[in-house]
């Protein structure tokens, strides 16, 4: 069972995740204020439920040894946090927890979101990553992603700036 769809009975496990990992990533290079209310605001119960519950959004949980280790969120059509071509499928979340990380996962977890694109018929797959986050910056390069653009991500009163990649399939 290494990767599973999540379920709206699995809302707390994707809650205590989303907050763990998301502060784990960027709580260093954030305004305590500020972050704390990203949390709230992005992970709070009636968001995530509406975000499990609309159907062109998917969550997956992976898996190490019996405990989840990670997730991934993907939106298709409306879902999408960017007006996107309607062959993208876009890759909102992906997210491992620190003691899993090393380990591939994000690997398995990016190519499960190339399967699913292809599922839907998408012929492109686009993310944003913030433009300090190198470490993700080169794992998305090393993986046949491009720079196609930028948005700003807004996390309490810091506006930050995304670079948009872009990875296109063949069909």
């Amino acid at each position: 069972m290494p990767i599973q769809a999540v379920t709206l009975n699995q809302l707390p496990d994707l809650q205590s995740i989303s907050r763990e990992t998301f502060t784990a990533t960027f709580g260093a290079e954030n305004a305590a204020e500020d972050l704390a209310n990203y949390l709230e605001e992005a992970y709070n119960t009636d968001r995530l439920t509406s975000e499990l519950e609309n159907p062109d959004s998917f969550f997956y949980f992976i898996y190490q040894d019996g405990e989840v280790a990670g997730y991934l969120k993907l939106n298709i059509d409306g879902a999408q946090t960017e007006k996107a071509a309607p062959d993208s499928l876009e890759i909102e979340r992906i997210y491992i927890r620190q003691s899993f990380k090393r380990l591939g996962l994000g690997s398995q977890l990016i190519n499960h979101a190339l399967a699913v694109a292809q599922q839907f018929h998408k012929t492109n797959v686009w993310l944003g990553v913030w433009e300090h986050n190198t470490a993700a910056l080169n794992f998305y390069k090393n993986l046949g992603f491009s720079q196609v653009g930028d948005h700003i991500f807004q996390l309490g009163s810091d506006a930050q700036r995304d670079l948009i990649m872009q990875k296109t399939l063949t069909v």
